[in-house]
């Protein structure tokens, strides 16, 4: 999706850090020095191809960095077994097969974790309860999760998610009352 909605760019460098840096730079796509090139990727990708699938499309094999909970492909560890749906350009779902190896969804979690460190809001903090229960033993499991309020922002023309909560208590109290 990013070589197909960006022309000259250079399949071959997906993964080269200094190029996709570059590429950043060129498209004002503000990033931070410890993003790698799955992160610089994702971010490319959402400002340069999401908006445009209008059509029902499914975009599959998101980078293992900004996939903490899904299961890497067989093939190539630096890509996951995820999918996400998109429609009229915006997502409406989510779906992987589940990390179940404890070790490696350990490491994720440290690597989420020092993101965070370092400034990234989206990056997850450290589940020790949740390791501690992959260690116990967990098959091979996937899921899907369609949200509600993206279904509500599709069929209402909504550009924002913040005007369809459904908890209105959740968003500040100016915004809530149209002065945001």
């Amino acid at each position: 999706a990013i070589v197909a909605n960006n022309a000259g760019f250079d399949r071959s460098r997906l993964r080269d850090l200094p190029y996709l840096r570059s590429v950043c730079d060129q498209l004002h796509i503000p990033y931070k020095p410890g993003d790698g090139a799955g992160k610089l990727q994702i971010e490319i990708f959402e400002k340069t191809a999401e908006h445009t699938f209008m059509d029902p499309t499914f975009v599959y094999a998101y980078p293992a960095e900004v996939s903490p909970l899904s299961r890497a492909t067989d093939a190539d560890p630096f890509l996951t077994d995820r999918f996400e749906f998109f429609v009229a350009g915006r997502e409406l779902a989510n779906g992987f097969s589940e990390l179940n190896d404890p070790e490696d969804q350990a490491a994720r979690f440290r690597a989420q974790l020092a993101r965070k460190e370092a400034g990234d809001d989206e990056a997850m903090f450290y589940d020790a309860d949740y390791i501690r229960a992959l260690e116990y033993g967990m098959p091979p499991t996937a899921g899907l999760g369609i949200g509600i309020d993206r279904l509500v922002m599709f069929f209402t023309g909504a550009t924002s998610i913040r005007d369809v909560l459904l908890f209105p208590h959740l968003r500040p109290e100016a915004e809530a009352a149209g002065r945001g």
